[in-house]
């Protein structure tokens, strides 16, 4: 029975792949699927990539359409650098619980209280919070980009563990909001233990979104794409993963002769996972859900990403 079953899903698949290369030639559209999607939706995607990576491409590109396979923040972005473009989303509901920890009110708060600082924001964000953002980042650019701002003091939002990861690689006196991703944020110095003693051989690689503590014990910190370029460089063959479980996907095809163990069970977003085929197939057929962004919230958040853009 469980093989029939996966047959047919793979048939079901293959039918929803011819389905969807027709409708991307019809659409002119293309897929952009961050590297925490479902293995299915990042095989058929056009670009794989990183939040940074990902605003490159949205601002870019000569399709009419866009599917952004993310969560909501990422269609925003690229609905802010690409205005006429239609930027759809696989499903709607995709959220981001950091995005939702801060908002507009609370920021302006923060920024009257500190009038000389300058306010640095991770991409994992509203629009309407980037309309209050001096400059964007990801995990890419976040020290590049908190050094290139003209200020002593940076307002930085609102992930207070890639916060405090970036303070140590600048003099600025940086005031962070205490927001956090609550997938990196499960990881624990216990996780990463258990771990090491499984597989004694293995580096430790681990995103700056993690617990500050889980960082301190790793052997290479960096961002999802300076994750995947770092274990595909590196002469290690075996490796304990301290990011969301998508990764792999991109970590297995870029080397395949090296084996990946995540350091928890629980390094899954939901609201990533909650993306897959069907729905983007169903998307382009109804070209629906669109992301829809105010013009005057648009034209505001569009500096800060731009901005972002610009720091080499």
């Amino acid at each position: 029975m469980e093989a029939l079953a996966l047959e047919r899903k793979a048939e079901q698949n293959r039918e929803l792949r011819e389905r969807l290369l027709q409708l991307k030639k019809e659409r002119n559209a293309i897929i952009l699927a961050h590297y925490y999607q479902r293995d299915e939706i990042q095989e058929v995607a056009d670009f794989r990539g990183d939040s940074f990576l990902l605003a490159q491409k949205a601002a870019a590109t000569d399709a009419d359409v866009i599917v952004f396979c993310g969560v909501h923040f990422m269609g925003e972005s690229a609905k802010i650098l690409a205005p006429n473009k239609t930027v759809l989303v696989p499903d709607e509901r995709a959220g981001c619980p950091m995005a939702d920890m801060v908002n507009p009110n609370g920021l302006r708060e923060l920024k009257a209280k500190h009038p000389d600082a300058k306010v640095v924001t991770y991409i994992n964000s509203s629009a309407d919070v980037k309309a209050e953002t001096d400059i964007c980042c990801t995990s890419s650019n976040a020290i590049k980009v908190v050094n290139s701002v003209d200020a002593d003091e940076i307002i930085w939002c609102p992930d207070k563990n890639l916060g405090h990861y970036v303070s140590q690689f600048t003099d600025k006196k940086m005031i962070i909001w205490e927001g956090y991703c609550n997938t990196h944020d499960m990881l624990t110095v216990k996780d990463v233990v258990e771990m090491r003693a499984k597989h004694p051989n293995a580096q430790f690689v681990v995103h700056p979104e993690c617990r500050p503590e889980v960082v301190e014990m790793a052997d290479f910190v960096g961002s999802t794409t300076g994750i995947l370029k770092y274990c595909k460089e590196s002469d290690c063959k075996e490796f304990i993963v301290g990011t969301e479980d998508g990764t792999g996907y991109q970590l297995r095809l870029d080397s395949p002769d090296k084996t990946f163990h995540f350091a928890s069970k629980f390094l899954v977003c939901p609201n990533m996972k909650v993306n897959n085929l069907k729905k983007v197939v169903r998307a382009l057929e109804t070209m629906q859900p669109e992301i829809y962004v105010p013009e005057d919230v648009a034209n505001k958040a569009r500096l800060s990403l731009e901005r972002m853009l610009q720091v080499k």
